[in-house]
This record gives C-alpha cells, sequence and structure tokens, in this order.
C-alpha cells in the first residue's frame, strides 16, 4: 500500500519565524487519521527564520533526529551539548529520562529543515545527544544510513529503536532501491524534485506512507533528493 499525502493537505503552522508544515497531527493540528505511522510520530517540514529559533524545551523519552536541508542549526541542550548542523547533515537526540535543548538558526540566511519523532523501544534510559557530518558523494545514486537502531552495521548515529533514517540524491532518471519487510511502515518525502515510488508519483514534500511492500523502487523524474524513514 502506497498513499500519496500531497503537500497542500499537511498541517500548517506560521509563526513568522517558523513557517512549520506537519505530516502527523502535532501542537495546535489534530487529524485523527494522522496520528503517526507506525512508530513514527512526527515529521515536521519546518523553516525557521534567520537569527531566530527554538528557545529552550524539555522532551522524555522520545528518538529525535534533525535532517537539515538548507542552512544550519545549532543545538544546546541540558547535559552540556553544543554543536551545529548543517545541509546535508543530521542530528539525533535521544530524550530519555529527561533532556531540555534549544535549537537556533544563527546563520544569515533561513535554514530548513526535517525534524523527526521516532517511539523509542526502551524507556527510562539516560539521555544523549550526537551529530555527523556525512559525505554527500555516499547518498548520491543510492540510500545512506544516516541513523539506526544497529549504527554499528550501518554505520550510521544510533537511535533506540527499531529504524533507519536513509537519504539518496538522484539525477533524473536513477532509480535507488530500499528493501525491508511488508510488516514495516515506511514513510518518505522529496524535499526536491519529483519522484516515483513503485511507479505511483509525488510532488515535492509530498509525504509518501508504504506499508505492506518488500522493497521500493524510487525513480526521480527530476533532479531529486529524498529523505526515507523505515520503522517498525
Amino acid at each position: 500500500m502506497i498513499d500519496i499525502r500531497p503537500f497542500a493537505t499537511l498541517g500548517h503552522t506560521n509563526h513568522g519565524w517558523l513557517d512549520a508544515r506537519h505530516h502527523f497531527s502535532f501542537a495546535g493540528y489534530h487529524d485523527p487519521d494522522r496520528m503517526g505511522w507506525g512508530s513514527i510520530r512526527v515529521w515536521n517540514d519546518d523553516t525557521i527564520q534567520a537569527q531566530t529559533g527554538f528557545p529552550p524545551h524539555p522532551h522524555r523519552d522520545m528518538e529525535i533526529v534533525t535532517f537539515v536541508r538548507k542552512g544550519a542549526i545549532s543545538h544546546r541542550d541540558s547535559l552540556g551539548n553544543e554543536g551545529r548542523t548543517a545541509a546535508g547533515d543530521v542530528q539525533v537526540m535521544s530524550a530519555g529520562t529527561g533532556i531540555t535543548h534549544a535549537e537556533y538558526n544563527l546563520e544569515d540566511e533561513e535554514t530548513t529543515l526535517f525534524q523527526i519523532w521516532i517511539i523509542p523501544d526502551r524507556a527510562g534510559e539516560e539521555p544523549g545527544w550526537g551529530q555527523r557530518a556525512f559525505p554527500k558523494a555516499s547518498r548520491e545514486g543510492a540510500f545512506e544510513v544516516l541513523a539506526s537502531g544497529t549504527p554499528e552495521t550501518d554505520d550510521a548515529l544510533p537511535i533506540r529503536t527499531d529504524a533507519k533514517v536513509a537519504a539518496a540524491t538522484l539525477a533524473a532518471g536513477q532509480t535507488a532501491m530500499w528493501r525491508t519487510s511488508g510488516e514495516r511502515h515506511q514513510y518518505l518525502v522529496a524535499p526536491k524534485g519529483r519522484v516515483k515510488v513503485n511507479g505511483i508519483e509525488a510532488q515535492p514534500r509530498d509525504g509518501i506512507a508504504v506499508t505492506g511492500e518488500s522493497e521500493m523502487v524510487v525513480e526521480a523524474l527530476d533532479d531529486a533528493e529524498v529523505v526515507l524513514v523505515d520503522a517498525r
């Protein structure tokens, strides 16, 4: 089953400094048919204006993955971690027993990113944070795993859940394959470019919800980027 969720149908919140599209129910946006997808609970498509950001706020027992598409995000948390994650790279926060963090766009241009929340398999563990710069060439023409519940196997950032977060950069006409299990849930978004997933077309920034498929062939109709989460 492949369900296309057009960008225009997503939840929308505009605070001026933050323009957010919500693939699933979040904050003031509630849709009982879009409460999550498998263990994927939140997928926000955020545009953050220059020199603004999220002030300190808490989280608990959630895996939060931030994929930066343009600009950069600067992180600071109650554990003393600080870091700047630039376009194409990823940061992961395991909220565990509780963590307070702030995320700011300290750049002179707007920052765009995906913030993805995945329900952890294990609760009550110590919180943690990590980031990594991934060579962009390694995802050209194929999916590269960026965060994973099996980080040693996938050479990826660790998350405390049975899931993988991956990305691919495809030239027009290229395809990338993702093998999985029909019992799992996949969610894909192409922030740039039109794509087909197993022959079904999606526009840029549409949500693509998949389950019941053992493999997916993603074809780029334009030069495209694709971000994918595969979860239980």
